[in-house]
């Protein structure tokens, strides 16, 4: 490969704070209003031009694993019950869905009544370190090259991002294979009467799971002329006429080539309008169905797993482990996406059921650098252990107590990992 050399630099250092959290999804979040709320002055990156990330840019509408889950998750979903943006199912009970525009404004409404600051359009594309120290990010956006310091940072970029320019260690994919999950682009679509495509939507008290329905709606887009490439087709109710709709799967993509994402991106879209395209075409039920937006970015499963202090494990899912520096509790199952269609294209198969596991502190601070912490989907964990806990509401709790951690040590001139598990356990 042929390369240029750029010219040497000096690089503004425009913003110094004692919290940076890179990455605006739920654990990004999460991260910035727990360090705001514990004192610290605190900012946000992000490269969508909303916070929320999967569940907003994603058009994810859908959270799960929140029931177990207290602080921020229980306040957000209050405040979108309180706007009529959560999902209710037939018997007026709440649902895991929600309103995605109503949940781009609490979220900054949420940030700013905490005094965080948030700046979008912004992407991080190096770190700098003094020994094992992360002092700075470098950021690219319309303003130019920029460089932002901070006494802690949170890695909540999903990938790894700051976490790999930072050098630390870390594992993509399955350890024999490298397979990653497949990617999916999620859609919200209308047109369609509630009670008239009920056979095809599940909703929590149905008996027979969620299996029936996907198969029927699998059967409605083949009856459209188009096989879905993921085998479970899935529509969940968010109010009235909106649905979300769940029928992609982009296989052998990297989240770290762009051009493997855009790839996927086009491919998806085009697959998710010839679908509904397909099921307005039989006329009856699905007669005026359309789509109404599809996800400004598609939904990724798997990036980097940072190498922190603890690793998370299938050990840990079996055993159901216990860890005296909890900050999550997950209940959600093992769920490996098929990472080869040629043996299948819904969930792959796993050798024994996860009990509700612990996810320590330790696996929340990167062993490689000091003052990095990491949130979501990014933490130290294995293959199998990163399919279960990367769901958004664990995103959430991990997210909090990173931003707890991360105000605690920058307010005290200590390290993340000098901090006790006592000094963040109640906030």
């Amino acid at each position: 490969m042929q390369t240029v050399t750029e010219p040497a630099r000096q690089t503004d250092i425009i913003a110094e704070y004692d919290v940076l959290v890179c990455g605006g999804g739920p654990a990004g979040v999460a991260a910035a209003l727990a360090a705001a709320r514990g004192g610290a002055r605190t900012a946000v990156l992000e490269v969508a031009g909303c916070l929320g990330g999967v569940w907003t840019a994603g058009s994810l509408s859908w959270i799960l694993d929140h029931d177990n889950k207290d602080g921020i998750m229980q306040e957000l979903l209050a405040r979108l019950q309180a706007r009529g943006a959560r999902g209710v199912d037939s018997q007026g009970r709440f649902t895991n869905a929600y309103d995605v525009e109503t949940m781009k404004a609490e979220l900054e409404r949420l940030c700013s009544e905490a005094g965080v600051t948030i700046q979008y359009h912004t992407r991080v594309v190096a770190a700098l370190v003094a020994g094992r120290q992360l002092t700075h990010v470098i950021t690219e956006s319309k303003s130019g090259r920029e460089a932002i310091a901070a006494k802690v940072f949170v890695d909540a970029t999903g990938d790894g991002d700051l976490g790999a320019q930072a050098g630390c260690g870390f594992d993509v994919g399955h350890p024999e294979t490298g397979a990653t999950q497949p990617m999916t682009l999620m859609a919200l679509i209308a047109g369609v009467d509630r009670v008239a495509i009920r056979p095809f939507y599940r909703e929590h008290d149905d008996a027979d799971g969620w299996a029936a329905s996907k198969d029927r709606l699998r059967a409605a887009m083949i009856a459209g002329g188009h096989d879905p490439s993921y085998r479970k087709p899935t529509l969940f109710h968010i109010r009235d006429d909106l649905f979300a709709m769940m029928a992609n799967h982009e296989y052998g993509v990297s989240a770290l080539d762009v051009r493997d994402l855009t790839a996927a991106t086009l491919r998806a879209r085009t697959e998710i309008h010839a679908l509904v395209d397909g099921l307005r075409a039989q006329g009856g039920v699905w007669a005026d169905v359309r789509v109404v937006a599809t996800g400004a970015q598609i939904g990724v499963r798997e990036g980097r797993r940072i190498h922190g202090r603890y690793t998370v494990t299938e050990d840990d899912l079996r055993d159901g482990a216990r860890h005296d520096d909890a900050v999550c509790r997950v209940t959600f199952m093992i769920d490996v996406h098929a990472t080869n269609p040629k043996e299948g294209k819904d969930i792959e198969p796993v050798p024994f059921r996860a009990k509700p596991y612990d996810i320590p502190l330790r696996a929340l601070i990167a062993a490689d650098v000091d003052g990095l912490l990491l949130a979501g989907r990014c933490i130290s964990g294995d293959f199998l252990a990163h399919s279960s806990y990367r769901v958004t509401g664990n995103s959430v709790a991990l997210g909090e107590a990173a931003g707890r951690v991360a105000a605690r040590a920058a307010l005290t001139g200590r390290p993340p990992h000098a901090i006790p598990h006592s000094e963040i356990a109640t906030g």
